[in-house]
């Protein structure tokens, strides 16, 4: 497994259903992710999810998004090939008045070497 360093630029966005089902995704998180758009929608966002992230920091950050707050905080991913990388993310809860339904929006980008250190020294402690 080899770590994928977002650039400076590299912004991911998705947005899920309130069952955390991919229903759009942007060409960067497709990119670095390394599916098509068609693989993600309709999937699980965990379809991402690194095995070494604890379960504790997704279950803080449903339980934020889904009382209608905003969520941060630092992910580790895995891509299809089974690379990784971090992100700085910030979740925002959506109400789409068309469909009636909430859904998450989900915006990433670069962390700082420092700030991934932090994370992993954080993340340590929970799993």
């Amino acid at each position: 497994m080899q770590e994928y360093v977002l650039k400076s630029d590299d912004f991911l966005v998705s947005q899920t259903d309130e069952k955390g089902k991919i229903i759009f995704a942007n060409d960067d998180f497709c990119k670095i992710a390394g599916y098509t758009l068609e693989e993600l929608i309709g999937q699980p966002h965990s379809i991402v999810r690194h095995k070494d992230m604890p379960r504790a920091a997704f279950k803080d950050l449903w339980e934020t998004a889904k009382s209608g707050k905003i969520w941060t905080g630092y992910v580790k991913n895995t891509t299809k090939n089974g690379d990784y990388y971090w992100v700085f993310a910030t979740v925002y809860p959506m109400y789409d008045d068309l469909t009636n339904q909430k859904t998450f929006m989900s915006c990433r980008r670069k962390p700082s070497k420092q700030e991934i250190a932090n994370a992993q020294a954080l993340y340590k402690t929970l799993n």
